[in-house]
């Protein structure tokens, strides 16, 4: 139990619950809950469908990527949460006027 006494240094440590560094799974969980929480908040707001829906894709994207790389629980945990706003950011984008509305015409 040498590995349980020894302290975890790093912004983001408390997600690697395995006791090996992970920075590129981490940065790209914690990203991808900042990226579905701003596509969340946006969606409310209907004159921000652009920023809504474009952060609700890049925040899928990356969060799917996220998913297919991950090595912890908690890195999973937060992928699916920001991946869950990112959704519903981006849906509600679409349907507020989309990725392109009032650009095309």
């Amino acid at each position: 139990m040498a590995q349980a006494a020894r302290p975890q240094h790093g912004l983001f440590s408390f997600l690697d619950t395995d006791g090996k560094s992970h920075p590129v799974e981490n940065t790209l969980a914690v990203t991808t809950l900042a990226i579905g929480v701003i596509a969340f908040v946006t969606a409310a707001f209907t004159g921000l469908h652009l920023l809504s829906s474009w952060a609700g894709l890049v925040g899928m994207v990356t969060g799917l990527w996220g998913q297919l790389i991950s090595a912890t629980t908690g890195e999973r945990f937060l992928l699916i949460i920001g991946l869950g706003a990112s959704a519903v950011g981006f849906y509600l984008g679409m349907a507020h006027g989309g990725l392109f509305g009032g650009l095309l015409g």
